[in-house]
């Protein structure tokens, strides 16, 4: 079989969601491919129907379903454990692909060579086929055989998980896996998985539509999903210095760390009307015992600007001082301009 596409669902019973991304994967041009539907212990009727689906596509469609709820990481583990195709794929239970998403980037990497392969993508709000805001993913200057730079580079921005594709082989040799039970997990497996792979292509085409649910879990924030990305940025760096990474890719690892684990963190975590001084020194002294001197990190003196720097400065000095400005900035933002 050339491609197992795994699927994680969770409560997606209602409102046609489900339906409309396994329709999609069952109007791909490309036949040889397997839908790998893994209900992660939802508490609706997601897994009655999927297993509608496998009953109705046999061979085409297998449900699976987890044991407890592991999150899309776990999900996705089971898919990997279970998948026969020579290439691997993701997609999110609320997304849908292009009907000839598949089959481009299987042809890419055929013209190619590559052993990972990657697609553009566009968000939308409604469920259609119509294109919507185009986002252009990894960058060309990241792909072809891949090397140092290239590494560091796709480090820096691996991109999203479910807009390419790998080959199985790769997965199995190093034993590629997701963290489980936790969310944000694509931020520490994408980089790691990249950094196992020696070539790299891309189809210049918006294929995959990531849509933009306002109920979405992963638009709505709350301190255990800030705890969760903290874990995901200490997995990283512990991943990282399993694999022999730490070294080599040291400082783009720090940038990756303090973003993911930190900047990303702060700047969400303070926006929550209870928001605590506890978790902003536990989040201060994380940083700290990490990598101390992240400041001086010179892909974080591109990235932020003054005003970010400001507050992350004050953060360093009191977590105290820089929540109190920090409420009374916005405040007075509001009053001034509204909103």
């Amino acid at each position: 079989m050339k491609l197992s596409v795994i699927v994680p669902f969770y409560n997606m019973e209602a409102e046609g969601k489900l339906k409309y991304c396994m329709d999609s994967l069952l109007g791909q041009t490309l036949e040889d491919m397997e839908i790998l539907a893994v209900d992660d212990c939802s508490r609706d009727g997601t897994f009655a129907l999927l297993q509608q689906y496998a009953r109705k596509y046999p061979g085409k469609v297998r449900a699976f379903q987890t044991p407890e709820n592991r999150k899309q990481g776990g999900a996705r583990n089971l898919g990997l454990e279970e998948a026969r195709g020579e290439w691997i794929g993701f997609l999110d239970g609320d997304d849908w692909a292009a009907p000839d998403m598949y089959e481009k980037m299987l042809q890419k990497a055929q013209e190619t060579g590559a052993d990972v392969v990657g697609c553009d993508l566009h968000e939308t709000y409604e469920h259609s086929m119509k294109i919507g805001k185009i986002v252009n993913a990894n960058t060309m200057d990241q792909t072809g055989r891949l090397d140092r730079e290239k590494y560091k580079k796709l480090m820096l921005n691996p991109c999203s998980m479910v807009i390419k594709i790998y080959q199985k082989d790769v997965i199995d040799k190093y034993h590629l896996r997701f963290p489980e039970g936790i969310f944000y997990e694509d931020n520490c497996a994408g980089p790691i998985w990249m950094l196992h792979f020696t070539h790299f292509e891309k189809v210049e085409e918006p294929l995959y539509y990531y849509y933009q649910d306002p109920v979405s879990t992963t638009h709505f924030i709350n301190e255990g999903k800030c705890r969760d990305r903290m874990k995901a940025g200490q997995m990283l760096v512990d991943q990282c210095r399993h694999y022999g990474f730490y070294e080599p890719y040291w400082s783009e690892l720090e940038f990756a760390f303090t973003k993911l684990y930190y900047v990303n963190t702060l700047f969400t975590y303070v926006l929550l009307r209870n928001a605590r001084i506890s978790f902003l020194e536990e989040l201060k002294q994380g940083i700290i015992k990490e990598f101390p001197d992240f400041q001086k990190n010179c892909y974080f003196g591109e990235t932020y600007d003054r005003e970010q720097k400001k507050l992350i400065r004050l953060h360093m000095k009191s977590s105290r001082l820089f929540l109190i400005y920090y409420r009374l900035l916005t405040g007075y933002r509001r009053l001034r301009y509204g909103g």
